[in-house]
């Protein structure tokens, strides 16, 4: 007696026994199993480049250069778009000659109040009855202290207080006259789009020689490298699905089908159409952006399906109507038209038609074989 067994593929549980499968690959014939599974819903989507941004003018000018054209690559950090500069790099030319003079008028604020520290202008002044320094020092400004007509030390903490206070606007002018050149400067980047990361040029805006206002759109870069398909997944089937899952998705390239895993689940449902947008992950080099494609989504409040399950080789067309070779009692072949379900993995599609459990058929029937046909059964 075979040891029987349970497998289970892609939601799928195939029933069988092991001693049956190691005859029918001796034998050719293949004992048609049954599945039991979730209903899948089959949504489209987008496919979408993993990162995609779009670069827009950050300030008024004209397009001075363009990398390239929709499709070329470029590495992080390549300059794929400059505005003219040449006004501002006028604007930071003055920026200069202003921090020049600023400098200038620092030192010249720092001279002064050294000077007041070590040769105050109140001992120095030269009035009184105009006779010579010496003579005004000994005798005018004693007698003008004498009888309170002037306060030397008074004088002297207002030329300090005073020079301090050139230094500071000097330093002021300064700082300010750098903050524009730091303001210039940022414009300057601005005026340059860079690669943000590696990826290519998905679509142009503008063209050189054309003028742009800020917040224009200049052009379209994406990362191709890593895909993903964008769904708006109904509220109702959001509860089967989670992050890291993988399901099978139905590419319009090629006609296949291939694993997609959910990559992120968006928060929040649309208010309007109350679906929940969901994000899965495609294998590198299966698709294109932009290009439509389906994902298979559990739908577990449908009730389950049960189907046969046979072996695509097994299916031969005649014609348009696909059929099977059933083995009877006496070992003879008779051809049974049947009606094909979807495609499983590993090359295995269900019978919605024609097959019951059980039913033993041709696992790769000869070209030269003839038979007479039978109706299917239901």
């Amino acid at each position: 007696m075979g040891l029987k067994f349970k497998v289970l593929v892609a939601g799928f549980v195939f029933y069988g026994v092991a001693g049956g499968l190691q005859a029918q690959s001796e034998s050719g014939e293949y004992v048609v199993q049954r599945t039991q599974g979730v209903t899948d819903v089959s949504l489209g989507g987008t496919v979408a480049p993993y990162k995609e941004v779009t670069l827009s003018a950050q300030l008024p000018g004209r397009v001075n250069f363009l990398a390239g054209i929709e499709g070329d690559a470029f590495h992080d950090g390549d300059r794929l778009v400059e505005l003219d500069d040449s006004e501002l790099m006028a604007k930071r030319q003055a920026a200069l000659a202003q921090l020049a003079n600023a400098d200038a008028q620092l030192r010249n604020a720092g001279v002064q109040y050294n000077r007041e520290l070590w040769s105050p202008k109140s001992r120095s002044s030269t009035g009184g009855m105009g006779v010579p320094n010496l003579f005004d020092q000994m005798f005018t400004r004693p007698m003008e202290d004498a009888f309170g007509e002037r306060d030397q030390g008074a004088e002297r903490s207002a030329d300090i207080f005073s020079s301090r206070t050139n230094i500071r606007r000097a330093q002021n002018t300064l700082y300010r006259v750098q903050a524009e050149i730091r303001a210039i400067d940022a414009k300057l980047r601005d005026a340059k789009s860079l690669a943000p990361f590696d990826g290519v040029i998905m679509k142009k805006f503008v063209e050189v020689g054309d003028t742009v206002q800020p917040g224009q759109p200049l052009l379209k870069y994406a990362d191709v490298e890593y895909l993903q398909i964008v769904v708006d997944v109904p509220g109702r089937l959001r509860p089967g699905l989670s992050e890291g899952m993988m399901v099978w998705s139905e590419l319009d390239v090629g006609d296949r089908k291939v694993p997609a895993r959910v990559a992120q689940i968006f928060p929040m449902a649309d208010a309007q159409r109350h679906t929940v947008t969901i994000k899965f992950d495609l294998p590198q080099g299966v698709s294109a952006p932009g290009m439509y494609a389906k994902v298979l989504v559990p739908d577990f409040n449908a009730p389950a399906r049960s189907n046969p399950v046979i072996p695509d080789s097994a299916i031969r067309y005649n014609g348009s109507l696909p059929g099977v070779y059933v083995v009877g009692g006496d070992g003879k072949p008779m051809l049974r038209l049947i009606r094909v379900g979807e495609q499983l993995p590993d090359g295995f599609s269900t019978v919605l038609s024609g097959l019951r459990a059980g039913d033993r058929v041709l696992r790769n029937p000869p070209l030269g074989i003839s038979a007479g046909w039978i109706s299917p059964q239901r």
